[in-house]
């Protein structure tokens, strides 16, 4: 049966109240405990004059009011609209203004970043923290949002927003913000619920920021399986080891860059992580060395996920190595090439998604929505081939595809390659760097060991070309200590092939 976000707790907190949701920094709540905290804030919410509609902007990192908070939203049929915590003032600024949000419930620590915003946008007494002295900086406590008056809430429509989810921008630069309405919220749990591999006796490390994508339909499905989890302030590899170790967790995911921590973690301080049984990876493809180390050193398989902001629960995580997921039952997808039409089984096309699980629109973007939805397909700019059975295989996104003299060029190969051929290689990413004759040519940056010395890059070169076709070969190599990430923690592709067009120093493969 397929239950909204409010349904979903309602229905835990009445079959098993005592039951723990989840665990923060050893305080455990229980359903019934999160489902009478969230309709007293439902209720201070429509005390404080938030109406069915109205935006509320929800800014913390992990902690249990913002899960109170969202559900709270649910509950009343507020949108909530979660804020990147790692955004800056210049940032969150032009969000605000877009949203004008009747509430803004953040925390101290990040406040500072929303604190200069004009008055006339979010006025202070719209401005509330859940921490921290809010009276001596002028705004009001978490406190004044919980009241002990019923009010009865009419059930939200099932096709209005929910959630606004903040993902990367247009091509006028400017973030667009997903549209779930709690009818596409619940049919992206349930796929979730019934192919994730979820059982409700697992026990889930959740370190997953909640203003993510990732965050908010996790605890949605975990909350609807009944699953308990860890809820983490935020991502630590030692506190996430060593919550897996004390509460025997069975369950992970997490960023490639994560993975890579842990297993660095793990090998400098062992811990018991027999309890184990799967972990996920998403947001970037994870390389082949990064998935056979963490099931070594982790001692549980790791398995790519993937998953569009926009259509969450299409795909279960595959279960080869290499970027690889399987297509539910019942899902409807297409590969297209550039003229529409479907493609060849085996041949590379543009993915395109549809089902209840599918977001409504970007908000307040219609041109942005106009080029995404058509005729009811979700056009999600990702470059995939089938393989057997239900398999589909990532090849890149469309506008990262390198094109070198008319010929197509997938990065992920490449940066396999690289890191497969040499040991001092911890990660790439390749990029296409313009040419005048050629289109483009390939430019890489690669993370080296602690310690190595760049003349090592000559080497690494001459390696990847035993590897691959010479048309391949990155012509060029940069060493970085990290790679530039975006606010969804994704190698920020833009910012490197800046780079490489502005780079002179890169060592030549000639």
């Amino acid at each position: 049966m397929s239950l909204t976000p409010t349904e979903a707790l309602m229905h835990q907190a009445r079959v098993r109240p005592e039951s723990t949701a989840f665990v923060f920094n050893e305080d455990v709540w229980t359903y019934s405990r999160l489902e009478a905290e969230a309709e007293s804030v439902a209720q201070g919410l429509a005390a404080n004059g938030v109406k069915p509609g109205d935006r509320v902007a929800l800014h913390m990192m992990n902690c249990p009011e913002i899960l109170v908070g969202y559900y709270a939203c649910y509950r009343l049929g507020a949108t909530k609209a979660p804020l990147r915590t790692a955004f800056k003032f210049a940032e969150l600024a032009p969000l605000l203004q877009r949203l004008q949000p009747a509430l803004y419930i953040g925390q101290a620590a990040l406040y500072q970043n929303v604190a200069p915003i004009d008055d006339a946008i979010l006025p202070r007494t719209s401005r509330i923290l859940v921490d921290g002295d809010a009276n001596a900086l002028g705004l009001r406590p978490w406190n004044d949002l919980k009241q002990a008056a019923h009010v009865h809430f009419p059930k939200p429509p099932s096709d209005e927003p929910a959630v606004l989810i903040n993902t990367s921008g247009t091509t006028s630069g400017y973030p667009k913000f997903v549209a779930h309405t709690p009818g596409t919220l619940a049919a992206a749990t349930d796929l979730v619920c019934k192919h994730g591999s979820l059982l409700a006796e697992d026990v889930v490390i959740l370190s997953m920021i909640m203003t993510h994508a990732s965050g908010v339909f996790r605890s949605l499905a975990l909350v609807r399986l009944g699953t308990p989890f860890i809820m983490l302030e935020s991502f630590d590899a030692d506190v996430v080891l060593d919550n897996v170790e004390r509460y025997r967790g069975t369950c992970l995911l997490g960023f490639p860059a994560q993975y890579a921590a842990l297993i660095e973690a793990q090998l400098a301080r062992p811990r018991d992580l027999s309890s184990l049984r799967f972990c996920t990876t998403g947001a970037d493809a994870c390389p082949i060395e990064i998935q056979e180390k963490a099931a070594s050193v982790l001692g549980a398989p790791l398995y790519n996920l993937w998953n569009a902001t926009e259509a969450v629960g299409t795909f279960t995580f595959g279960l080869a190595s290499g970027p690889v997921v399987r297509i539910v039952e019942g899902a409807e997808i297409r590969l297209v090439d550039n003229h529409g039409a479907d493609v060849l089984h085996g041949e590379i096309g543009e993915l395109l998604i549809r089902g209840p699980n599918v977001f409504t629109r970007y908000w307040d973007d219609p041109i942005a929505t106009a080029q995404s939805l058509k005729d009811g397909w979700y056009h999600s700019g990702d470059l995939m081939r089938r393989g057997e059975g239900n398999e589909l295989w990532f090849v890149s996104r469309k506008k990262d595809i390198i094109i070198r003299g008319g010929t197509n060029i997938s990065p992920i190969e490449i940066e396999e390659a690289l890191i497969a051929c040499h040991p001092a290689v911890v990660a790439a990413v390749v990029v296409g760097k313009p040419d005048t004759v050629l289109g483009q040519r390939i430019f890489g940056f690669v993370k080296l060991v602690a310690g190595t010395s760049e003349t090592v890059v000559a080497e690494i070169l001459q390696n990847v070309a035993t590897r691959l076709a010479p048309y391949k070969v990155p012509e060029a190599l940069r060493v970085l200590e990290t790679f530039p990430r975006n606010a969804l923690s994704k190698v920020d592709r833009t910012r490197l092939q800046a780079m490489a067009f502005e780079d002179n120093s890169g060592q030549s493969a000639s």
